[in-house]
């Protein structure tokens, strides 16, 4: 499937209004399929109504890459029968974890070290085996850095190079992280392997402290994100581009005017290489 443009992540509470506009600012949706997996009646028909037009990609929530637990099979299963049944060729998942005995609501970070790599990536291989699919993992914010043996940057290369998998760049997890941890956030985009690159993420975050960002999905995108996803469209050309909002959501026509920046700054800062 080969996307293009901006996206927007779906939710069960913007569906009605979605239908009746049909925005054409949006050119594919991606949801979470934790979300809708055997969901049926009024809700089902209204998602299928949006996905017959639109490309669907699937971001996921619970697949818990990172937990010392088994990988959860039924589940496994249950999204590869989700993909089969819409079409889906499009698979991320947080490079993170969420459960041990039991599912937490919060991405916990894994240690960044060598061990983790190879445990991880072991995983991954073994995930794509199962749901027979080239997945992409996504850079996640984070607050604390446990047993940290290896930069945030040169983990993230070491799993997608020992995985051969692919890479979701969230473009607000950089710069909070940016700020949580010191580091410089347009260093960290020219680390990125492009080759891996698939689609970027871009969200709003809450400002605790002034050193301290909370990676929140509830507020507008702020400036100092549209500046670098500008700078990363710069880099790798336009990207697709998904504008994630979980929480605090306003009316479909502001969050259009969000997807209608990103393709600014698409048109914009696009130069061929």
């Amino acid at each position: 499937m080969n996307l293009s443009g901006a996206g927007l992540g779906l939710r069960r509470s913007i569906l009605e209004e979605f239908l009746k506009l049909k925005p054409e600012e949006v050119s594919f949706v991606e949801i979470a399929p934790e979300n809708w997996i055997g969901v049926g009646g009024e809700y089902r028909q209204q998602f299928l109504e949006i996905t017959k037009d639109l490309p669907l990609i699937c971001h996921g929530l619970s697949l818990s890459i990172g937990s010392p637990s088994d990988l959860n099979f039924k589940f496994l299963n249950q999204l590869k029968k989700f993909f089969k049944e819409h079409n889906v060729t499009v698979y991320s998942e947080h490079l993170s974890y969420c459960s041990d005995e039991g599912y937490l609501y919060d991405l916990m970070p894994i240690p960044f070290t060598e061990a983790s790599v190879k445990y991880v990536a072991n995983r991954i291989k073994k995930i794509q085996e199962i749901l027979e699919l080239r997945i992409i993992i996504e850079n996640v914010s984070y607050y604390a850095a446990p047993s940290q043996e290896m930069s945030e940057i040169d983990f993230l290369k070491a799993v997608l190079s020992e995985a051969d998998c692919d890479l979701l760049l969230d473009i607000n997890n950089v710069f909070v992280n940016s700020i949580n941890h010191s580091y410089n956030a347009e260093d960290f985009l020219n680390e990125i392997p492009k080759e891996r690159l698939r689609y970027f993420h871009v969200a709003g975050h809450f400002t605790e402290a002034e050193d301290l960002l909370i990676d929140t999905h509830g507020e507008n995108v702020c400036k100092d994100v549209w500046n670098l996803l500008g700078l990363a469209y710069q880099s790798f050309g336009p990207v697709p581009t998904v504008l994630e909002r979980d929480f605090n959501l306003p009316p479909l026509k502001d969050l259009l005017n969000e997807i209608n920046q990103i393709q600014t700054l698409q048109r914009k800062n696009f130069t061929q290489n």
